[in-house]
């Protein structure tokens, strides 16, 4: 690796404005946005349960991009313990396209995760506090749950005893992944550090016995939280294993959070590179859609030309002969063509056991639909095998106005029907009854609010088992919540949980 203050370098960052954490990390300090860049976005098909290898292919793309001298930052989401130590494992790419020091990265990086776990949990232990010392502020109900950064299906429900918060009865509470808490969206939306103090201020911890919302700032707790997060907040400069400059910050998850980096972190690899690599988690349909619909709206941000990541075998586990995984990949190309009105082009990751007759008959369907189609290897040969899509994404760049999936005005209602039907392809949405209640409570609260649905990952509709793009299906919204600090309203759908828990067989055990 090269030293970090030579990496800066590169993107003509001033050593001034770096806090080295030793030789090869440091974070990038006195933010100022003079966005300029190139902006390219990294999305996929609804992947198989080891991923279909988005983050390679970006540290790849990205690579290429420097190899044909080109000025580029890559920015990426820090990975969570949680896949770390589950099923997935690290997300710092693989084989030759990783970003480095990866163990570092993979573990405890610069402490990002461990602030915004610490200042989530600050709230919550000063609202059990605020309760126990005699509940001023009327708590009915709390809403604002504890999060830890590992998976842990014992802690989906807990039971918090408050006889002696002077409470009649036990409070039911469960925790949530730290990619799920809404601190780590409001780290990651959050535009600057006024934005990010005034967003964690705005936080509804509860509704009191008139239902009217008690915030975070009723608690005075914002500063506290401000303070924990501060200098988490600068984004964090490494490299790729080829010497390109990588920001890593922020790491919602996109099944159940909105999937993308920090909002800071792109603004800032924007303003110091020419071309800036980004990707959205899970599938387009997920992360992408997210990306569009909130980051890019939020920020005026314009991707120039979108990639989606296929592989034989992800195609292959929805049907042997191709045909439900070629299915599922029209639907996404159709999204991001026709819903955000992007221009994209399909990257077939490859693998040595991949038959050249599956590699043809992919290449074909693509083309045939009017879209550009690469085989890169990333994997194998680094930047040297992303050289060709290097050269694809740069020939299918355009200005396009971004167009979205809904109207930020219309109900929340509307906006999840229109997010189902347009973007999953759902007949239509069914509401439980505890969604239906609390949307119209939040309705009197937040307006225009963009909604964010939390759904699996492994299929467009809310079900693992529908595959390819099914067409008449329901979605079930099963609960609605008010990230009110987020300001997004959040969707949870099917059987999704907000804290996964580890497989029989752990990446654990083998570290």
């Amino acid at each position: 690796m090269e030293k970090i203050k030579k990496i800066a370098k590169k993107l003509n960052i001033k050593e001034c404005d770096l806090e080295c954490f030793g030789d090869y990390k440091a974070k990038i300090k006195n933010l100022k946005f003079k966005e300029k860049g190139n902006l390219i976005l990294v999305t996929s098909i609804n992947p198989t349960k080891s991923g279909e290898g988005k983050t390679t292919v970006s540290v790849g793309l990205a690579d290429a991009l420097s190899k044909l001298k080109k000025k580029v930052c890559l920015t990426l989401r820090e990975p969570s313990l949680g896949p770390v130590f589950g099923l997935k494992g690290g997300a710092t790419g693989g084989g030759k396209a990783v970003v480095e020091p990866s163990e570092e990265i993979n573990l405890h990086f610069t402490g990002d995760f461990h602030a915004i776990t610490s200042a989530n949990n600050l709230l919550c232990a000063m609202v059990d506090n605020h309760i126990f010392q005699g509940n001023e502020l009327d708590f009915k109900e709390v809403v604002f749950n504890r999060c830890i950064d590992m998976n842990d299906r014992a802690l989906r429900e807990i039971t918090i005893n408050e006889e002696k918060l002077k409470n009649n009865k036990p409070r039911k509470e469960h925790f949530v992944i730290t990619p799920a808490s809404e601190i780590m969206a409001i780290f990651c939306l959050a535009k600057n550090e006024q934005d990010l103090k005034e967003r964690l201020g705005k936080i509804i911890v509860g509704y009191n016995s008139k239902e009217n919302p008690i915030f975070a700032s009723d608690l005075k707790a914002e500063n506290a939280m401000f303070l924990l997060l501060k200098e988490a907040y600068y984004p964090n400069l490494v490299q790729t294993r080829e010497g390109t400059p990588a920001i890593i910050h922020g790491g919602p998850f996109a099944n159940i959070a909105h999937g993308c980096n920090s909002v800071v972190a792109t603004k800032t690899a924007l303003s110091y590179a020419d071309f800036v690599v980004t990707e959205a988690g899970f599938g387009a349909d997920l992360g992408a859609e997210k990306f569009f619909d909130l980051k890019c709206r939020e920020n005026s941000l314009n991707p120039k030309c979108v990639v989606i990541v296929v592989t034989v075998k992800a195609l292959k586990e929805r049907s042997e002969d191709l045909r439900l995984g070629l299915e599922n990949l029209e639907k996404h190309i159709s999204n991001i063509k026709n819903v955000f009105n992007k221009s994209c082009v399909v990257a077939l990751n490859f693998f040595e056991n991949d038959s050249q007759k599956d590699i043809e008959k992919v290449k074909k369907f693509v083309e045939n639909l009017g879209v550009s189609f690469e085989v890169c290897s990333p994997y194998l040969e680094g930047g040297e095998g992303c050289k060709k899509l290097a050269k694809q994404v740069l020939g299918n760049f355009n200005d396009n106005k971004l167009t979205f999936a809904y109207n930020l005005e219309d109900s929340i209602e509307k906006k999840i029907e229109d997010i189902a039907k347009n973007v999953y392809g759902a007949k239509s949405v069914k509401f439980s009854e505890k969604s239906l209640k609390n949307m119209k409570k939040i309705e009197k609260i937040a307006k225009n609010y963009p909604a964010i649905i939390a759904k699996t990952q492994y299929s467009l509709s809310c079900d693992d088992n529908l595959k390819g793009a099914p067409k008449d299906f329901v979605l079930d919204v099963e609960d609605i919540q008010l990230k009110n600090g987020s300001g997004f309203v959040l969707a949870i759908c099917g059987k999704i949980m907000l804290m996964p828990g580890l497989p029989k067989h752990p990446n654990a055990e083998n570290i």
